[in-house]
């Protein structure tokens, strides 16, 4: 009898412990968490709210709404000349950016996964540049590389073949602007899409080039072709998908490296002359954000789609 009532009493302890763990662990999850969401909450949540709200009201030199006027600002920035014509200078740069970036990526990813010392230098060594602000890019590539004058590096050796000076960021015709623009966002993004691409390869079965081998497939193009690039189909999505947004959201280096020119202007350029400049219409910049952040979703979407983005490899 009194081993039955010592169980009875001493059973239900062990139990304890695994509530004050997870309560304790939910406790921890919050207090590390939480200032990061109110954060979020506060700096990126409220001000799209805030911004879709303002988006139906005239807002004048001011962020408090004063007159409702429905989807006028819509109209007005889908009817805006400059505004569609930024969407155009976004289509060009997409265009240009997405694939050499990818391109330039992959290939700096396969030859730092065929070397066989320095791997970590090298790897180091390319993505360094992720580190550097665009401004600061922006502003080597225009006051020492791409100068207007004899003085830039890229005047200086077009010098030496008797080459006249090129005014790189004076004019949109020619368009020598995009190679300024090109390059430096090249320069500070191939990087980081290398280091993808480089997990992606050491990720894939060495049994597969060896049974390729066996099989009589030649290393080079025709392994690559058949193996390496299905493999990275995942990895390939990814990278446009990021590169897609990223070109969407092109601002620094197209405002520091061409002023306040009326000529190539993206739309986060032309939104920001739009909401902070002579007019300061915030109603109209807002209603610009909106349908551009609805284009980055929709093509975003489409792109995963038609690039097969979340699906199984063995889904048909």
């Amino acid at each position: 009898m009194s081993t039955t009532t010592t169980r009875e009493v001493t059973g239900p302890t062990p139990a304890r412990p695994r509530r004050s763990l997870r309560a304790h662990s939910t406790l921890a999850f919050w207090l590390f968490t939480g200032p990061f969401l109110i954060g979020l909450l506060i700096f990126v949540y409220v001000p799209i709210l805030w911004s879709a709200w303002l988006s139906f009201f005239e807002a004048r030199f001011t962020v408090t709404p004063s007159e409702f006027v429905g989807f006028e600002n819509y109209r007005t920035m889908l009817t805006d000349d400059e505004f569609m014509g930024s969407l155009v200078t976004f289509t060009v740069f997409a265009v240009i950016i997405v694939p050499t970036t990818w391109a330039l990526s992959l290939a700096l990813a396969l030859a730092v996964n065929r070397l066989r010392f320095m791997r970590a230098f090298f790897r180091s060594v390319f993505f360094l540049p992720t580190a550097v602000s665009y401004v600061a890019a922006s502003l080597i590539w225009k006051m020492s590389i791409f100068n207007g004058v004899r003085f830039g590096l890229a005047n200086t050796v077009l010098g030496w073949f008797g080459a006249d000076d090129t005014a790189w960021l004076a004019s949109p015709d020619p368009p020598w602007y995009w190679l300024v623009i090109v390059t430096v966002r090249l320069w500070l993004q191939a990087g980081f899409y290398m280091i993808l691409f480089l997990a992606a390869l050491q990720n894939i079965p060495p049994e597969l080039y060896e049974a390729a081998a066996i099989d009589g497939a030649k290393p080079g193009w025709q392994t690559f072709r058949h193996i390496t690039l299905p493999q990275l189909r995942a990895t390939s999505t990814a990278v446009v998908l990021l590169l897609l947004v990223a070109a969407y959201q092109a601002f620094d280096e197209f405002f520091n490296l061409l002023s306040k020119t009326t000529w190539g202007r993206p739309p986060l350029v032309e939104l920001y002359y739009k909401a902070l400049g002579d007019n300061q219409d915030y109603g109209a910049g807002s209603a610009g954000a909106l349908i551009l952040t609805l284009l980055i979703c929709l093509v975003t979407l489409l792109q995963g789609r038609i690039m097969g983005f979340g699906r199984s490899e063995g889904a048909k």
